[in-house]
């Protein structure tokens, strides 16, 4: 999808751009048969959220994976349509509900998300005050020019420090942040280009094949 978009423009492309669009609709296809399993999966992680000890996580993760089941089978009806076994299926209106799914699922994971941040922000909070505690000096005589710069430049690398401390956190942010573009743009949430698609999906299978070679960059539930 990203290279058609960046070929488009250029003239005498046409027929690139037309294999582009062959090879991307032979892809998804594909790609939809690969999920066919996917539902065993989405539940068995159902499952095995409601093992989660914290109470956020764990309401988070139950109704994202149950979304997910829910998405799985709206995939796997388009996919049977697609090949051709059933011909009465309304395509757009299981595509939505598909759409619509994957959003809560990945809006419900970003939630997550945001939550374990917000320790991390604080246990970082917490190691840089004890250390200043420890350091017994006195008060910095610097001047406070303008308070709300300060604060922000403060939140910004309070935010590096503690995703830099936790790297499958990271990853699995900027994966779901990717994830949630194309369902935004299917149900006209926010639009986006092809170029924006693509390069989001590329983004994003980039995590995912850092979390398959490494396990231990894969987000665990606590």
């Amino acid at each position: 999808m990203l290279l058609r978009y960046l070929l488009e423009p250029k003239a005498g492309k046409e027929k690139v751009v037309l294999k582009l669009k062959n090879l991307e609709s032979s892809v998804s296809t594909g790609r939809k048969w690969f999920r066919l399993g996917n539902v065993v999966h989405a539940v068995q992680a159902t499952q095995q959220s409601f093992q989660t000890t914290d109470l956020v996580p764990r309401f988070c993760l139950t109704l994202a994976n149950l979304n997910r089941v829910v998405y799985f089978i709206c995939d796997t009806v388009l996919w049977v349509r697609s090949v051709g076994l059933a011909s009465g299926i309304n395509k757009e209106k299981w595509r939505l509900w598909a759409a619509r799914h994957y959003y809560y699922a990945l809006l419900l994971s970003l939630v997550r998300d945001l939550y374990e941040l917000s320790l991390q922000m604080e246990q970082v909070t917490q190691h840089r005050t004890q250390r200043e505690n420890s350091a017994s000096r006195g008060p910095p005589g610097h001047c406070v020019a303008d308070e709300e710069t300060e604060w922000l430049q403060s939140f910004l690398l309070l935010l590096f420090r503690s995703l830099k401390r936790h790297p499958p956190l990271l990853l699995d942010t900027v994966k779901n942040i990717c994830d949630i573009l194309n369902p935004l743009d299917q149900l006209g949430i926010c639009k986006s280009n092809a170029g924006i698609i693509g390069l989001a999906g590329l983004v994003s299978s980039v995590a995912g094949l850092i979390t398959v070679v490494c396990p231990q960059m894969k987000l665990k539930a606590c």
